[in-house]
Protein backbone atom coordinates (compact mmCIF):
# COMPACT_ATOMS: atom_id res chain seq x y z
CA UNK A 1 0.00 0.00 0.00
CA UNK A 2 1.24 3.54 -0.90
CA UNK A 3 1.91 5.90 1.56
CA UNK A 4 -0.50 8.51 -0.31
CA UNK A 5 -3.54 6.87 -1.12
CA UNK A 6 -5.88 8.51 -3.51
CA UNK A 7 -9.24 8.32 -1.03
CA UNK A 8 -7.84 8.21 2.61
CA UNK A 9 -8.75 4.83 4.07
CA UNK A 10 -9.33 5.21 8.46
CA UNK A 11 -7.10 3.62 10.12
CA UNK A 12 -4.00 3.44 7.91
CA UNK A 13 -0.58 5.45 8.61
CA UNK A 14 2.69 5.85 7.07
CA UNK A 15 4.64 5.04 9.79
CA UNK A 16 5.98 0.72 10.40
CA UNK A 17 3.80 -0.98 11.75
CA UNK A 18 6.85 -1.76 14.83
CA UNK A 19 7.15 1.94 15.03
CA UNK A 20 6.94 3.19 18.92
CA UNK A 21 3.95 4.73 19.97
CA UNK A 22 5.49 7.23 22.15
CA UNK A 23 3.69 9.94 23.92
CA UNK A 24 1.45 12.45 22.22
CA UNK A 25 2.56 15.74 21.12
CA UNK A 26 0.47 18.78 21.76
CA UNK A 27 1.17 21.82 19.40
CA UNK A 28 1.46 25.35 20.67
CA UNK A 29 -0.53 27.94 19.09
CA UNK A 30 -0.98 30.72 21.65
CA UNK A 31 1.60 33.15 21.91
CA UNK A 32 2.04 33.27 25.79
CA UNK A 33 3.08 29.78 25.74
CA UNK A 34 5.59 30.61 22.95
CA UNK A 35 6.81 33.97 25.52
CA UNK A 36 6.69 31.33 28.05
CA UNK A 37 9.04 29.13 26.33
CA UNK A 38 11.76 31.99 25.89
CA UNK A 39 12.23 32.18 29.69
CA UNK A 40 13.33 28.17 29.56
CA UNK A 41 16.33 27.08 28.43
CA UNK A 42 18.18 28.29 25.47
CA UNK A 43 20.60 25.86 23.19
CA UNK A 44 21.64 27.49 19.94
CA UNK A 45 22.75 25.20 16.92
CA UNK A 46 24.12 25.96 13.37
CA UNK A 47 20.14 25.55 11.88
CA UNK A 48 17.84 26.37 14.68
CA UNK A 49 17.88 27.45 18.02
CA UNK A 50 15.82 25.13 20.51
CA UNK A 51 13.83 26.70 23.65
CA UNK A 52 12.63 24.31 26.33
CA UNK A 53 10.86 24.94 29.46
CA UNK A 54 8.75 22.62 32.09
CA UNK A 55 5.41 23.00 31.35
CA UNK A 56 2.67 22.62 34.11
CA UNK A 57 0.96 20.00 32.50
CA UNK A 58 2.09 15.99 31.92
CA UNK A 59 2.14 16.52 27.99
CA UNK A 60 4.84 17.26 25.59
CA UNK A 61 4.20 20.04 23.35
CA UNK A 62 6.28 21.94 20.44
CA UNK A 63 6.12 25.18 18.50
CA UNK A 64 7.98 25.95 15.74
CA UNK A 65 8.73 29.82 14.09
CA UNK A 66 10.54 31.41 11.22
CA UNK A 67 10.73 35.03 10.36
CA UNK A 68 10.45 36.51 7.47
CA UNK A 69 13.88 37.47 7.61
CA UNK A 70 14.62 33.32 6.65
CA UNK A 71 12.86 33.66 3.38
CA UNK A 72 10.11 34.04 1.68
CA UNK A 73 6.59 32.07 2.57
CA UNK A 74 8.14 29.39 0.88
CA UNK A 75 11.42 28.92 2.02
CA UNK A 76 9.59 29.48 5.32
CA UNK A 77 7.26 26.99 5.04
CA UNK A 78 9.34 24.70 3.44
CA UNK A 79 11.71 24.85 6.91
CA UNK A 80 8.37 24.70 8.98
CA UNK A 81 7.80 21.08 7.22
CA UNK A 82 11.10 20.10 8.01
CA UNK A 83 10.88 20.89 11.36
CA UNK A 84 7.64 19.43 11.56
CA UNK A 85 8.67 16.13 10.53
CA UNK A 86 12.09 16.08 12.93
CA UNK A 87 10.43 17.15 15.78
CA UNK A 88 7.95 14.44 15.65
CA UNK A 89 10.31 11.92 14.85
CA UNK A 90 12.75 12.98 18.04
CA UNK A 91 10.69 14.15 20.63
CA UNK A 92 9.15 11.19 21.76
CA UNK A 93 12.47 9.42 22.16
CA UNK A 94 14.80 12.63 23.09
CA UNK A 95 12.11 15.52 24.14
CA UNK A 96 11.88 16.43 27.90
CA UNK A 97 8.87 15.08 29.47
CA UNK A 98 6.22 17.45 30.11
CA UNK A 99 8.01 20.16 28.90
CA UNK A 100 7.13 22.81 25.86
CA UNK A 101 10.00 22.74 23.21
CA UNK A 102 10.37 25.67 20.68
CA UNK A 103 12.42 25.26 17.44
CA UNK A 104 13.58 28.67 16.01
CA UNK A 105 14.71 28.24 12.59
CA UNK A 106 18.15 30.27 11.79
CA UNK A 107 19.27 30.78 8.27
CA UNK A 108 21.51 27.76 7.95
CA UNK A 109 18.89 25.13 8.78
CA UNK A 110 16.71 25.15 5.40
CA UNK A 111 20.12 23.74 2.93
CA UNK A 112 21.12 21.69 6.09
CA UNK A 113 20.81 17.77 5.24
CA UNK A 114 18.39 16.62 7.28
CA UNK A 115 19.94 13.75 9.24
CA UNK A 116 22.54 16.47 10.36
CA UNK A 117 19.47 18.42 11.84
CA UNK A 118 18.50 15.29 13.48
CA UNK A 119 21.75 14.41 15.12
CA UNK A 120 22.09 18.51 16.37
CA UNK A 121 18.41 18.20 17.87
CA UNK A 122 19.30 15.08 20.18
CA UNK A 123 22.62 17.44 21.19
CA UNK A 124 20.51 20.06 21.87
CA UNK A 125 17.67 17.78 23.81
CA UNK A 126 20.28 16.28 25.78
CA UNK A 127 22.23 19.52 26.70
CA UNK A 128 18.73 21.10 27.72
CA UNK A 129 17.31 18.24 29.73
CA UNK A 130 20.90 18.23 31.70
CA UNK A 131 20.02 22.07 32.39
CA UNK A 132 23.02 23.57 30.26
CA UNK A 133 21.58 26.10 28.21
CA UNK A 134 23.50 28.66 26.21
CA UNK A 135 23.94 32.20 28.45
CA UNK A 136 20.98 34.31 27.71
CA UNK A 137 20.76 37.19 25.21
CA UNK A 138 22.15 40.70 25.70
CA UNK A 139 19.21 43.52 25.16
CA UNK A 140 19.89 45.16 22.22
CA UNK A 141 19.15 49.21 22.25
CA UNK A 142 18.63 51.03 25.21
CA UNK A 143 15.52 50.05 27.49
CA UNK A 144 12.36 51.60 27.59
Amino acid sequence: MSCAPAAPVAGTSCLPEDAPAGPALAVLTKRADFLAANRGIRVARPGFVLLARPAGGGQMRFGITVTKKIGNAVVRNRMKRRFRALLREVLPVHGLAGADHVLIGREGGIERDFGKLREELVVALGRAAAGKGDPPRGRKGPRR
